[in-house]
């Protein structure tokens, strides 16, 4: 895995805010998150902006209705086909343009984001499609649509670094055995999509489920992003050799799923007590905190705008709490002396 020259503790947002003002949506991220601004979806401003909406967009065959379901004309459909729009100029992309605008000529760090081939070939099934064409048409359309993001931001700004997540929760349900496919295929799905976007940017796996992440990895991101309470700290042995090879962990240590308190303190102390259980399993407490950055457990749509502004903001706060200069110099400490924890 080559170098990743990633700002170190660093705090961004996963996927959607509730917004329905673009620019309003892009003002909150590029305060909160000067380091690593995030472009943000807006399904609260149409549906058109959802996650399936946006992966399906164009597809041959499948149309897009305006409350973002899909409708499918089965032999219309040409899973070797790329999606229309490959300027990205409809409105499912309206937030993700406004942010590059807003961002144009930056040469810090942006992180973008777009539906993975595994959760876009779930809905296809879903909707009607056999499984073997669905997945085919979502690897097409995912690997297509990464290369339309790339293209569009480097128009946008050519000298910013990139950090490029595909979003992927269909993968926490892979090993059920029901799962349409089987999860070797699952893995090489998300592997292509991952192999289009790495040779322009640091490439990132988000999951927002409980997952087998040693599955997950295998699928070669750089970056993978997860909530802090979907079972990484089973997965330690896994997780300490990703990080022995140079990935990082983009912790979701700010839930989305239920109250905040005043300050970061009770988040911190549970990320810490993961690491803690990481470290006894044989996690290096350095680059625990040193390849790493904070972010909300998943996407804040369902939020409202104010409490959304808290929850960007406590990430903000946790990120600060692990910056390298809080490091302990030696790792043989105790972990918490080791993780800078002040008590």
């Amino acid at each position: 895995m080559r170098a990743i020259d990633l700002p170190v503790g660093a705090a961004t947002s996963i996927g959607s805010l509730p917004h329905t003002a673009p620019d309003q949506a892009v003002a909150l991220v590029l305060d909160e998150h000067g380091w690593l601004p995030a472009a943000p979806s807006l399904p609260r401003r149409s549906p058109l902006e959802g996650m399936i909406a946006q992966a399906a967009w164009g597809m041959p065959g499948v149309t897009v209705a305006d409350d973002g379901s899909l409708d499918l004309v089965l032999d219309r459909i040409d899973p070797e086909a790329p999606p229309a729009d490959p300027d990205l100029s409809g409105a499912p992309f309206l937030g993700l343009r406004v942010f590059l605008d807003a961002v144009a000529g930056r040469t810090g760090w942006v992180k973008l984001q777009l539906t993975g081939p595994v959760t876009l070939g779930l809905a296809l099934h879903a909707a009607g499609l056999d499984a073997e064409r669905a997945f085919l048409a979502a690897g097409t359309a995912v690997r297509a649509r990464a290369e339309a993001l790339l293209a569009l931001a480097a128009r946008k700004v050519p000298d910013a670094p990139l950090l490029v997540f595909v979003d992927e929760p269909g993968l926490a349900s892979c090993m059920h055995p029901g799962f349409p496919i089987e999860p070797e295929r699952a893995v090489d799905l998300v592997s292509g999509a991952l192999a289009a976007i790495e040779p322009h940017a640091v490439t990132g796996l988000h999951c927002c489920g409980n997952a087998d992440w040693r599955l997950v990895l295998q699928a070669g991101p750089q970056v993978l992003s997860a909530p802090v309470d979907a079972g990484l700290g089973d997965f330690a042995g896994t997780l300490g050799s990703f990080l022995d090879r140079g990935g990082w962990v983009a912790w979701g240590a700010v839930p989305t799923d239920g109250p905040l308190g005043t300050t970061a303190d009770r988040l911190w102390r549970h990320l810490c007590d993961l690491w803690c259980e990481m470290v006894r399993a044989g996690c290096d407490p350095v680059l625990l905190r040193t390849q790493a950055m904070v972010t909300p457990a998943c996407g804040l749509a369902l939020h409202g705008e104010l409490p959304v502004g808290d929850r960007l903001g406590l990430a903000l706060v946790e990120a600060r709490r692990r910056h390298p200069h809080h490091t302990a110099a030696h790792r043989d400490g105790q972990i918490r002396a080791a993780l800078g924890d002040e008590g």
